[in-house]
């Protein structure tokens, strides 16, 4: 039997809000409550957010939630037909499999960092990304927390990736349900990378919850989701990001400035 628009929509806002809850509670409750002591060193500021912090982003991030039930809702209820999604592995095969989920991440984080940046626009910050940075100390429960307009920019991913290449039956929806968990750890609050990983080869390239947490204590710099590509490209990494990365890991004391620092050019 064919599901009815409202149980459609109802089973994909309850599927993000029980994978969004799950992972950003699980993650609170280990790094601020289990693990807060023992771990405390790898607090990259070292200070806990506010309870208004929390139940500020909870409540934006319920908000942005609905907004992406909504979006997929309008991508997969009404437009599946026309999308590029297929459900016999021998069409593209195994190998095609793999790279789909390279293309996605290319193709997120991609439309991620230029959106994002796109939202640092003063007129665009001032009256929407202001949402997501009045968490300048940000945990688990700032992953999802837009205002509705950016919700939805964010949202548009999922059409974006639906109708631009092949996806093998839910790999899409497994996508994003790794993205939940990554942009969990990107705003934890604690680096959970090994010592010395942003000199390595890969490690240069790759997000860590350090790099964001800088952009959020700071406001500019560290744009990328899951790579640190474009920024490297464009010159947007932070310069302090290394010192804080190292400082973070070896369990130093940081002092938290309110000043802006400059980020470096052509890193």
């Amino acid at each position: 039997m064919e599901m009815t628009f409202w149980e459609f929509w109802l089973r994909d806002a309850a599927g993000i809000v029980t994978d969004y809850f799950k992972f950003a509670t699980i993650a609170f409750v280990i790094f601020y409550i289990i693990l807060k002591k023992p771990m405390w060193f790898r607090k990259v500021q070292k200070k806990l957010p506010k309870l208004t912090d929390y139940g500020r982003d909870i409540m934006y991030s319920m908000i942005s939630v609905s907004i992406f039930a909504t979006v997929g809702l309008m991508v997969f209820y009404y437009g599946g037909e026309y999308t590029w999604r297929y459900n016999n592995i021998e069409e593209y095969g195994y190998f095609y499999l793999g790279f789909s989920w390279v293309l996605m991440f290319a193709i997120h984080d991609t439309y991620f960092y230029w959106m994002h940046r796109a939202m640092h626009h003063p007129f665009l910050f001032k009256h929407v990304h202001l949402v997501h940075h009045k968490s300048t100390n940000p945990s688990p429960w700032t992953a999802y927390a837009f205002h509705p307009i950016e919700g939805f920019l964010e949202a548009m991913i999922v059409p974006i990736i639906a109708f631009s290449i092949p996806t093998y039956g839910n790999s899409l929806g497994y996508f994003f349900l790794f993205q939940i968990m990554y942009n969990v750890y990107g705003h934890l609050g604690f680096e959970l990378y090994p010592k010395g990983f942003h000199k390595t080869w890969i490690g240069k390239y790759i997000n860590t919850s350090v790099a964001h947490n800088l952009h959020h204590d700071k406001f500019d710099g560290n744009y990328g989701l899951y790579f640190l590509i474009w920024d490297r490209w464009f010159g947007t990494v932070r310069t302090d990001y290394d010192s804080t990365y190292e400082i973070t890991t070896e369990g130093q004391a940081r002092e938290v400035k309110a000043v802006h620092e400059p980020v470096l050019q052509g890193a």
